[in-house]
């Protein structure tokens, strides 16, 4: 018969049989729940990174496509006409920035709402429209990886689970705004805009973008060169005819009142600088729909030379409804801003024969300043692509 203590022997190892026979359960327990925390955490940032590298894409897409707009723009390729090309673009620059080490791909056809063309109300807005009045032209790129389309986002530890991957879709929007009411330079800035000090009067104005006009000379985009011919953009006579204020011509100060010569012919070749907008002693932008700019000495002769330098190259210049008085005492009251391009410069002979003649160009600004004011507006003049949403 077993005596007492070796019974508490054989008891006690039987408890610890017991305890490791628990233990190993408990081990087993925890390393799957440590496992699924795992496969969770991995699955988890594999996601936030695909995430991450659409958005990249879908903002590379949309951005692109607007500036496809503009350059089709450029061209003189306006309205639905430059759509295909933009969507196109749009596909491209999606294609170039993977997701998952593969380029997503976007639909191109017109009814497709992977890329979507068209106007937006406000940098807020969620809807892309047709409308033509809103402040915004706007690209908008849907990446979308699925089963069915680019395939989905795929998980590494998800399908012990039976879940294999994730349906993704992230959308940009890129805009350019085309309500431009003025410009704006940061003191002591070293950069300029190109404005011209020469202004147009707003029925030339309308009548040239009512398709009113010549269309003589042609540009050459890839040289930057004016040649004879048409090209599809209209051209007027900046020197106006139409100026009732003698001995000014439609000069204007953007700057120190009676700019010189001099600064004339500066502003001409490098644009308005910081300073000029400084001695202006206001801001160069349209307050309830005009704003006014004292009148020069006017277009002379002596800036011929500054004046066929530029040609080709996109300008702006301020249009006007009404001037008062005559020469340095004209004062103009500007209503708009025009984008244009210097095709042809005659300022000898009788004033009948000279001439500054510009044609409609898309200008680009990075410090131009927009409103969603319908009285404050531009033609032909906009800001940068950016993005909205």
């Amino acid at each position: 018969m077993p005596s007492q203590q070796t019974l508490r022997r054989d008891g006690g190892r039987h408890r610890q049989r017991q305890r490791k026979g628990v233990a190993l359960v408990l081990s087993v327990v925890l390393m799957f729940v440590l496992f699924a925390f795992l496969a969770f955490s991995v699955d988890t940032g594999f996601i936030a990174k695909s995430q991450a590298e659409m958005r990249r894409t879908a903002d590379a897409a949309a951005m692109a496509g607007c500036w496809e707009l503009f350059s089709q723009m450029r061209t003189g390729v306006e309205g639905s006409s430059a759509y295909p090309a933009v969507r196109t673009v749009a596909s491209n620059y999606a294609g170039l920035n993977p997701v998952n080490q593969s380029g997503p791909q976007l639909d191109t056809t017109a009814g497709s709402t992977d890329v979507q063309i068209g106007y937006l109300s406000s940098l807020q807005s969620s809807s892309i429209s047709n409308n033509p009045s809103h402040p915004f032209f706007a690209v908008r790129a849907n990446v979308t990886k699925s089963r069915t389309k680019n395939g989905e986002i795929p998980f590494f530890f998800g399908r012990i689970f039976g879940n294999s991957g994730r349906d993704m879709n992230i959308s940009a929007t890129a805009v350019m705004a085309r309500n431009i009411s003025g410009f704006e330079l940061p003191a002591g800035s070293s950069e300029t805009i190109d404005i011209l000090p020469f202004a147009l009067d707003k029925q030339t104005c309308d009548e040239l973008l009512a398709g009113i006009g010549g269309d003589q000379y042609c540009y050459h985009e890839g040289t930057n060169g004016v040649t004879m011919g048409a090209d599809g953009f209209l051209e007027c006579n900046l020197y106006p005819q139409g100026v009732d204020a003698p001995g000014n011509r439609g000069t204007v100060d953007i700057g120190a009142s009676g700019n010189s010569t001099n600064d004339i012919k500066r502003q001409i070749l490098y644009g308005i600088s910081s300073q000029d907008m400084l001695e202006l002693g206001k801001p160069l932008s349209l307050s309830g729909g005009t704003m006014t700019l004292e009148g020069d000495t006017g277009i002379s002769a002596a800036v011929k030379a500054q004046l066929t330098e530029i040609i080709g190259e996109p300008r702006c210049i301020p249009v006007f409804s009404s001037v008062s008085g005559n020469g340095n005492n004209a004062v103009y009251t500007i209503c708009q801003w025009l984008g244009i391009r210097v095709m042809y410069v005659k300022l000898t002979g009788s004033m009948k024969s000279k001439q500054v003649i510009v044609q409609l160009c898309p200008f680009n600004c990075p410090y131009a300043t927009y409103s969603t004011d319908a009285t404050q507006y531009s033609n032909y003049v906009y800001t940068p692509v950016m993005l909205a949403r």
